[in-house]
């Protein structure tokens, strides 16, 4: 390897990169007429329209152009969007910041890029009787060459204001360089975690479940702190009596727990 650490290749960069996660919100609505409140607004808060900005501020943040964009509102909620993306011309790649590590935090559909896309899904919906709300937003983050998807993560999560996280990382493929050997991974990295930020990680629990032979990484991750305040649609804790706070919170809590260990679990008590 050269002394400044790159590698010379042969041609184009063809190693992919994907990062895909799905982010879930969740809420409690106590009648019929809230669960429609927040599908509503939800529906609102996330439609094609602000997916859109958001996507397109996340190439950005990638240094990617997008080249086309395909958009959808659903009947009777969801969203999605596509953006198709290339990597942005290069006049002088020794200066160019090409490494996978955090990118900014927020201030910011399907799109498609030239080698590469970016792709978000949503999904809300309500438990029928126990009051449980939760919407997904399911993103695919997935680049060719140089830009790297691990730059959008910290936005992303930040700008989508998330309860639980589950993540998946991959790099697939090879490159080979001028001696004609192949490099099946162009970046050091042992998990997720390494590029997630500070402020981040000091708001959730996190449990990696990695294949490192075959460079796959998968973070989950739920927040630490839970404000039920927070999680209350059209009501206050002030309009609660005391079991009903203790009941709505353990519902609240056993829902964010099935989704974070990914599967149906008893009634349980309170943290």
């Amino acid at each position: 390897m050269p002394s400044n650490g790159k590698i010379k290749l042969q041609g184009f960069n063809n190693l992919t990169k994907s990062l895909s996660f799905c982010i879930y919100d969740v809420c409690y609505a106590q009648t019929a007429e809230q669960k429609a409140e927040y599908i509503e607004y939800i529906d609102e808060q996330y439609n094609a329209d602000r997916l859109t900005e958001i996507l397109t501020e996340a190439c950005e943040i990638i240094g990617a152009t997008v080249l086309n964009v395909a958009r959808q509102d659903y009947e009777p909620q969801g969203a999605s969007v596509t953006i198709l993306v290339a990597e942005e011309p290069i006049k002088d790649s020794d200066n160019v910041d090409t490494t996978e590590k955090p990118g900014p935090l927020p201030d910011s559909v399907v799109a498609h890029l030239d080698k590469s896309h970016i792709c978000v899904h949503t999904y809300p919906e309500a438990h029928p009787d126990d009051g449980i709300c939760t919407f997904r937003a399911d993103i695919e983050v997935s680049t060719c060459g140089i830009i790297s998807p691990l730059k959008a993560l910290n936005y992303l999560i930040h700008k989508l204001d998330s309860d639980i996280v589950t993540m998946d990382y991959r790099v697939r493929g090879f490159t080979r360089d001028v001696n004609g050997v192949k490099h099946y991974i162009d970046h050091d990295i042992n998990s997720i975690q390494n590029f997630i930020s500070q402020d981040i990680r000091d708001q959730y629990q996190m449990v990696d479940v990695n294949v490192y032979q075959e460079n796959i990484f998968h973070t989950k991750m739920m927040l630490n702190d839970v404000d039920l305040n927070t999680y209350l649609f059209g009501t206050t804790t002030a309009d609660l009596t005391g079991r009903e706070v203790e009941e709505i919170n353990e519902r609240l809590y056993k829902e964010m727990n099935e989704i974070f260990y990914g599967r149906n679990m008893p009634d349980m008590k309170g943290k």
